[in-house]
């Protein structure tokens, strides 16, 4: 069989790229570069080095790109989200802002620069950003056909609003707090989209008058309200800064989920979550490796995986979180579903793509008083982070035992 040819390498490498094999694919751009860096090649290389968490080689390769093409938006964007990555905030201000100024309304570099502000709690300045969601996901955050105009913050007071769905479960029940701030603003009525799987839970949220439920792809009629708006739409319209984020507990488990699941595990006092949805959000990095979940699951602790518990939606989840005293969850809706609760919870956060709502460097959750951080300490290696967490269970008197198998 022939060598492939210089493209027919590039072009497989660019494959595994769209496949998420960056390992493989850095490898192949990496011998290409040898022989002849070009743009696209310093580009693609940076960005698939970020992807593994080699941030140094990443920059390198990125800020070459942007020294020979400064006046490419995409080049500069990509170089501020390693700088990002790394925490070098200062830099990837500079680039973020170069990026705009190239185009101003490009929606990518916009909501890339949400995200980079609403990570150092500079909210203000990122809400109006993040509207750029919309029309870059309409997968996930579906168009809305109504016949009453969409909510911008105008007085409630007297007036009813439509919430309507968008994105996964945890981003829901992590803005479904901002119902009741509706309600405290005089809203008449608050009408709640949502999916089935949040449906029983929802009727726990003072907040919310009705609830529309609502599978996904699927259309449903409404009832006409005054407004309506979405999700993580209400933060900006409400103006919501980290000083005046509501944070007490909104949610609990239905009376009737509550006796069903009383008991569960024996009387396990402690919950672990350590799989990522294989479609959610940087799932390649959530998620904690068996064996050391394992090491977590040793000493009365009980996996909270759905196909563990037997859970048929976050009603049950909720009901079997209020039985226990502690939940550690990898970044999933089922550690929103604890803080939104009230119930102690410990966070194990990844190094790349670390999602903005944790922050930067810090163990305590603004969102959720009752939530501790546990930060990756290494790009994809658990072990330094699990083995705090085995520590501080057994200074608090939560882990006696949990130790290696």
């Amino acid at each position: 069989m022939p060598d492939e040819t210089d493209d027919e390498l590039y072009l497989r490498a660019g494959a595994l790229q769209q496949a998420r094999r960056f390992a493989e694919a850095a490898e192949i751009y990496q011998r290409l570069a040898n022989r002849a860096l070009t743009l696209r090649l310093a580009v693609n290389l940076g960005v698939c080095l970020g992807e593994l968490g080699e941030h140094r080689r990443a920059i390198g390769y990125l800020e070459r790109a942007a020294r020979h093409s400064p006046g490419q938006q995409p080049v500069r964007r990509a170089l501020a989200g390693a700088y990002a990555e790394a925490g070098a905030i200062g830099p990837a201000e500079r680039e973020f802002r170069a990026a705009l100024d190239l185009d101003p309304r490009d929606k990518t570099t916009q909501l890339a620069f949400a995200g980079f502000c609403l990570s150092l709690g500079r909210y203000a300045e990122a809400w109006p950003l993040f509207d750029a969601r919309v029309e870059l996901n309409p997968g996930v955050i579906p168009p809305v056909a109504a016949g009453f105009p969409e909510w911008r913050g105008e007085p409630v007071e007297g007036r009813s609003v439509l919430v309507w769905v968008e994105q996964g479960f945890g981003d829901k029940i992590q803005m479904a707090r901002f119902t009741n701030t509706l309600k405290a603003r005089g809203a008449a009525r608050v009408v709640l989209g949502c999916n089935p799987p949040l449906t029983h839970l929802f009727t726990t949220l003072a907040g919310a008058d009705e609830l529309v439920t609502v599978a996904l792809g699927q259309a449903v009629e409404v009832d006409p309200c005054d407004y309506w708006t979405r999700y993580f739409s209400l933060p900006a319209r409400l103006g919501v800064t980290l000083e005046t984020l509501p944070a007490e507990p909104y949610l609990s488990a239905p009376p009737d989920r509550l006796a069903h699941w009383r008991g569960f595990g024996d009387g396990a006092r402690i919950g672990l979550a350590w799989k990522a949805s294989p479609t959610g959000f940087n799932a390649a990095n959530k998620g904690l490796p068996d064996d050391l979940a394992r090491r977590l699951l040793g000493a009365g602790a009980v996996s909270l995986q759905p196909e563990d518990t037997g859970a048929a939606d976050f009603a049950d989840t909720a009901a079997i979180i209020a039985g226990l005293d502690l939940v550690i969850s990898i970044d999933t809706s089922l550690a929103h579903l604890a803080g939104a609760m009230g119930k102690p919870c410990w966070t194990l956060l990844p190094q790349i793509h670390c999602d903005w709502r944790w922050l930067r460097g810090r163990s305590d959750c603004p969102w959720y008083p009752t939530m501790r951080l546990y930060r990756q300490t290494a790009p994809r290696d658990w072990t330094q982070t699990v083995e705090q967490v085995i520590a501080d269970l057994a200074a608090d008197g939560l882990g006696p035992g949990l130790g290696a198998p």
